[in-house]
């Protein structure tokens, strides 16, 4: 008897040494042919192909959507770190923008699905919560460019997805940066005492929960969605750092309330001028309806990252 077998479908991740590529591409590698691009930091993962290419150079681009033709284009560029965008505005403008500007250029010539991971950031923080249909607001450098980004994406391309995220954390394989929650077990394991800030809320997620989500929803093939992927609860800087020692029986001690600063862009006046806490809360009823499951508090994420880590 033959056996029909499916062909996969093709994932290009733009931005694989990124610490949201290495782990989507780690993850999506047993049910797509996943090919990832770099530009200067080269990273190995076992049965992916990851080649250069320079997002902000167009024709680097259109000649690697030439060759893979992908089903589905992935963008993982960027810089994520509100005060290096605030302190390089022009260089964080050119990649969170303008390098997807190239990729949805060539991706209605190959018929590719463009997905997009955003931010919270888009928002102010100034409403105790924000759904899919709330306009962004930014209120720093970073913010404004993905909301940019979203727009542009929204505006100028026939098939695209956007997943707007609350902070995630895990390992990252691009060994020369530590993420938050790296920078939180230094901490813990350090010996000595580091302030955190306890005045800015989000939702805090293991990077395991949003590849699942992808994963399922690209199955899914819907066109033309906005979905947001957060816990169902939002803690500071201080709180996550406690609630990770919580959780692994370290010495919460060692961890420090603190203020840190927040980078605004000027004029934008916001309620955290006036001494207010800014809450990043974004609703995830639309996610959890169409998947038909309940997204994690931060503390059962964290939980879930125990285990698979053994607790390291």
């Amino acid at each position: 008897m033959l056996k029909l077998t499916v062909k996969k479908k093709t994932v290009l991740i733009f931005g694989i040494s990124s610490f949201v590529g290495s782990n989507l591409a780690t993850f999506f590698k047993n049910e797509f042919k996943v090919v990832g691009t770099y530009h200067k930091n080269k990273i190995d993962i076992d049965g992916v192909l990851s080649i250069p290419c320079d997002v902000l150079k167009k024709e680097q681009v259109r000649l690697t959507m030439l060759a893979f033709k992908p089903d589905i284009a992935i963008y993982c560029v960027g810089n994520a770190s509100i005060y290096y965008c605030s302190e390089n505005s022009e260089v964080s403008d050119a990649l969170n923008t303008g390098g997807l500007v190239n990729v949805i250029d060539f991706s209605q010539r190959y018929k590719t699905q463009v997905c997009l991971v955003s931010s919270a950031n888009v928002f102010s923080g100034d409403k105790l919560s924000y759904s899919e249909l709330d306009i962004p607001d930014p209120s720093t450098i970073y913010g404004k460019q993905m909301a940019s980004s979203e727009f542009y994406l929204q505006k100028n391309c026939l098939n695209y997805l956007i997943f707007r995220t609350c902070k995630l954390y895990g390992h990252s394989y691009a060994l020369k940066s530590e993420n938050i929650f790296e920078k939180v077990g230094s901490a813990l394991a350090g010996g000595s005492v580091n302030t955190f800030d306890n005045r800015i809320g989000f939702g805090w997620l293991d990077i395991l929960f949003l590849c699942s989500i992808m994963k399922n929803i690209l199955k899914k093939e819907p066109t033309n969605r906005l979905f947001q992927v957060s816990s169902t609860d939002v803690k500071t800087m201080y709180e996550f750092a406690t609630t990770v020692a919580k959780i692994n029986q370290l010495d919460a001690q060692l961890i420090s309330k603190g203020r840190v600063s927040f980078p605004m862009i000027k004029d934008i006046e916001t309620k955290f001028d006036d001494g207010h806490e800014q809450k990043y809360c974004l609703e995830t009823g639309n996610i959890e309806s169409y998947l038909n499951f309940k997204m994690p508090s931060i503390e059962e994420s964290l939980i879930l990252t125990k285990d698979r880590f053994n607790g390291t």
